[in-house]
């Protein structure tokens, strides 16, 4: 599936090759996620993202795969044969680290071949399904925001948005035993999945006020600590409402991907003593953490899934997830038909 001056086919494209302590791979499973729609629709200047329109891209930074080869001065800890995962980072000598599947000298999952560091990579168990580790990634964004705001069980928390971020928030703030979670969402569907991972309390804006929702379920549980709200949409204005409807001294963790304008009343959040944490991950804690964590069986991010697909629905799936619609997590089998 390349990328290509803006647009998406499925065709024949130059096979990559093995560099020095890199292992290549056959992808077996892939998730597309809301960063694929963010690295076509905002073209990002960071060296790590390389965007030319003139150039062949294949995306794919969720993955999971099936050793086929190596490049030299590998250590032979991955056979022929293994299955491995991977951050989605490629470490060359004497070069900037790359973004995998969002440059177009770093090839992504969704196609027959890739390469990944081996200082990177990890053995995949058998028992370990494909599609579950293909959704490490995801779910280590939500460990990282939760790890980073260091709520315990006497905190009640405001899940914003039951996507793929929200669903991993959610499966984090369960692991630490924080209960009740209360998540907020336009789509019954979604809060239906949110459910699944372990939120208490569904709320729909369209029919009533999460806040409010919030404020009756922390007077219920008799809590005393300060309202945590996990933002996990990165929608235009979404930050002034949190502002304007959030508590006093309210401590706001900003999960959603945000690549828009959009502003904030700087007097209001100041007035209400409001902490707004904006920052990228997950780090290598928390992505080696969230596999070790779903090889071990302590969390099945598989229930997320709400369909799995060919390279050939990869457009269309891609479109869905740029609408907001569709389930929460869309996997790639980029062998199938």
């Amino acid at each position: 599936m390349v990328l290509r001056d803006g647009k998406l086919d499925v065709r024949e494209t130059a096979d990559p090759h093995p560099g020095p302590g890199e292992l290549l791979i056959r992808p077996l499973a892939a998730a597309i996620c809301a960063s694929d729609v963010h690295y076509m629709d905002h073209p990002n200047s960071s060296p790590r993202f390389g965007w030319d329109p003139d150039r062949d891209t294949v995306m794919g930074h969720e993955f999971v795969g099936e050793v086929v080869g190596h490049g030299p001065d590998c250590s032979g800890d991955f056979p022929v044969g293994a299955r491995v995962t991977s951050m989605p980072i490629l470490i060359r000598a004497g070069q900037e680290p790359l973004v995998i599947g969002h440059h177009p000298d770093a090839h992504g999952a969704f196609g027959e071949l890739m390469v990944v560091s081996e200082m990177m990579s990890r053995r995949v168990p058998d028992a370990a399904p494909n599609d579950a580790v293909a959704l490490v990634d995801a779910f280590a964004v939500g460990e990282y925001y939760v790890r980073c705001s260091g709520v315990g069980s006497d905190d009640l928390q405001l899940v914003i948005g039951a996507g793929a971020i929200g669903l991993s928030t959610v499966a984090a703030l369960k692991a630490r035993g924080v209960a009740p979670i209360v998540v907020s969402d336009y789509s019954d569907d979604r809060l239906r999945y949110a459910a699944e991972f372990g939120a208490d309390v569904l709320v729909n804006p369209a029919q009533r006020d999460p806040y409010e929702v919030w404020r009756e379920t922390f007077r219920a549980n008799g809590f005393q600590s300060t309202q945590v709200i996990f933002e996990c949409v990165g929608a235009k204005g979404l930050m002034q409402t949190i502002v304007d409807s959030c508590e006093f001294l309210a401590r706001v963790h900003a999960a959603g991907g945000w690549y828009d304008a959009g502003t904030i009343d700087c007097t209001a959040a100041t007035h209400k003593g409001m902490t707004i944490q904006f920052g990228g991950g997950p780090h290598p804690q928390d992505w080696y953490g969230t596999l070790d964590a779903v090889v071990d069986g302590r969390l099945d991010p598989s229930p997320s899934i709400g369909a799995t697909i060919g390279l050939d629905e990869v457009p269309d799936a891609i479109d869905q997830v740029r609408r907001g619609a569709g389930p929460p997590r869309i996997v790639v089998h980029p062998g199938a038909s």
